[in-house]
């Protein structure tokens, strides 16, 4: 069972990072990271957190390893995707957790002092001129 979600917080803990092999295809990547999700409700003196909570979110995802590095511990982040429930047992009984199974999660600009970005590839960089665009030889076409 699953539902949508949709939660700003900060990331507690450095990323967690696995690769699980898919056979002859490409493997699949996990980056686990562990937000808290708080519920600031205005104070006189500024904020007070109530009902915040921890919770595990997975980012399935090819450039998953890539991604490690970008998300640090005390971002603050948007997370959207769908909140699952998790039953496992161990030797002390049954226990059931929550997780996120992020769609995606937005970097928000809290504590960011700059942002970097890579050049596009180049098959995507720039699309060849239309037609139209082509620059004419003199005369060619010109009115008088």
């Amino acid at each position: 069972m699953s539902t949508h979600f949709y939660g700003e917080g900060n990331i507690g803990s450095p990323p967690e990072y696995r690769e699980f092999p898919n056979g002859n295809e490409e493997p699949r990547r996990l980056l686990r990271l562990n937000v808290y999700f708080d519920n600031p409700i205005p104070t006189k003196e500024g904020y007070e957190d109530r009902g915040g909570f921890w919770a595990p979110v997975e980012i399935w995802h090819r450039d998953a390893e890539h991604w490690r590095t970008l998300y640090q511990k005390g971002l603050r982040v948007l997370v959207s995707g769908r909140e699952e429930r998790d039953d496992w047992e161990d030797e002390n009984g049954k226990h059931t957790t929550y997780k996120i199974n992020a769609r995606s999660v937005g970097l928000l600009p809290h504590r960011i002092e700059s942002v970097t970005m890579s050049q596009k590839p180049r098959e995507a960089a720039e699309p060849p001129p239309a037609e139209a665009e082509k620059p004419r030889k003199a005369g060619a076409g010109a009115k008088k």
